[in-house]
């Protein structure tokens, strides 16, 4: 009876507030990632640029998120975790500041590049600086929590960021994140503790935890979960108002609806992680499917789409925290580049995902869209259920 008292005294132990400037260095990084599609338009009038030249500046993050990411954490695989995130939080810094004072349009991508560096990274080992600063039975809820910045940027920090920009041009916007950038750097190096490491980082184990096939599994199912979120989310706007028949007025509030169910589905994915992790994976892949195969036979019914749009926002972020988590988890004793190549799968993912999504609508039209973000959720759930059979087989021999 006591022990069972102790552990549900320990599953209600309150998260380190020391968390909260890792939760503002993630906002911040939320912001920086999706504030230029707000802003494109002003950046390529001010740079002298068409938009398509301009969206370059978002494909250039992207890249360098995907790929520059993994190779920064294997060069600075010996630096203590702490000085890790500090370093990853300077270059983030540093490059935003960069991008405010860029003076053209090459300047301006190389600063992306630069920012983007920082994007993995810092997610990375923050995820993992929080599992180490709880219980085990608080693991993801701490990594909900630090991925919880991205997610409210994206119903705060991008509108206001946005705002911001068109009131006082597109380098103030930048301002704003370079500040943010500031304060969670002071805060990590005030108040994050410095984690006792339990052996010396290894670069090559770091490598082996990465290319273990679990891993890249775990990776590659949590590509089809973003790929089928950006296959629709990239053209949300465009079906909203030709399918569903929306003002463009209307389009903002149906966005913030679908940023808050997307914060809750963060924070609901870092409680379920706590309880079964692999199998709540499975029925949030199964659930999507079905929530997004619905959506696309309600798109012409305008009152049913806006709640569709927040289940919807619910269940895709859901699975974050958890495959973050068991890609942790699954890498073992190295876990740093792991956490890293987490996402930049992911990254690869929304660029996989909007393009398929492009070449979708030449071919089928608009309307089908949710129909394929479905069908990449579905092969995600597919997946998983492999996983579950081959680990419970295992158990069995």
């Amino acid at each position: 009876m006591e022990n069972s008292v102790q552990h549900a005294l320990e599953k209600k132990e309150k998260l380190p507030i020391s968390l909260i400037w890792l939760t503002i260095g993630a906002f911040a990084i939320g912001m920086t990632e999706f504030i230029v599609m707000g802003l494109l338009p002003n950046v390529a009038h001010d740079l002298h640029v068409s938009i398509p030249t301009a969206g370059q500046i978002i494909t250039s993050y992207a890249l360098g998120v995907a790929v520059g990411a993994p190779l920064l954490t294997i060069a600075t695989h010996s630096l203590p975790k702490k000085k890790l995130l500090i370093l990853f939080m300077v270059i983030f810094t540093l490059g935003n500041a960069f991008s405010m004072i860029a003076p053209n349009y090459g300047m301006l991508i190389i600063a992306r590049l630069i920012t983007a560096l920082a994007h993995g990274t810092f997610l990375g080992v923050g995820s993992l600086i929080a599992m180490k600063l709880v219980s085990p039975e608080r693991k993801g809820s701490a990594v909900s929590l630090v991925l919880a910045g991205l997610t409210i940027a994206n119903i705060i920090g991008v509108p206001f960021g946005t705002f911001i920009g068109q009131i006082f041009g597109w380098r103030a916007s930048f301002g704003v994140i370079t500040f943010l950038g500031v304060i969670s750097l002071l805060g990590i190096y005030g108040y994050i503790p410095v984690i006792q490491e339990d052996k010396a980082s290894n670069v090559m184990k770091e490598i082996k935890g990465v290319v273990n096939p679990k891993v890249l599994f775990n990776l590659f199912v949590g590509l089809l979960g973003c790929a089928s979120l950006f296959s629709l989310f990239t053209y949300i706007t465009p079906i909203l108002q030709s399918v569903s028949g929306f003002k463009e007025g209307h389009i903002t509030w149906i966005l913030i609806i679908f940023g808050v169910g997307v914060t809750i589905g963060n924070i609901i994915g870092g409680r379920l992680s706590d309880w079964k992790l692999l199998p709540y994976i499975m029925v949030n892949f199964l659930l999507l499917a079905i929530i997004l195969a619905g959506m696309a036979l309600i798109l012409k019914t305008s009152l049913l789409v806006i709640p569709f749009v927040f289940i919807w926002g619910v269940a895709a972020f859901a699975m974050l925290p958890g495959i973050q988590l068991r890609t942790m988890l699954l890498a073992g004793d190295s876990p740093t580049l792991a956490a890293v190549s987490n996402h930049s799968a992911l990254n690869i993912g929304n660029a996989l995902g909007a393009s398929m999504g492009g070449v979708v609508i030449v071919h089928f039209g608009l309307a089908a869209l949710p129909f394929f973000a479905s069908s990449l959720a579905f092969l995600a759930f597919i997946g998983i259920v492999y996983l579950l059979i081959t680990e419970r087989k295992k158990r069995v021999l």
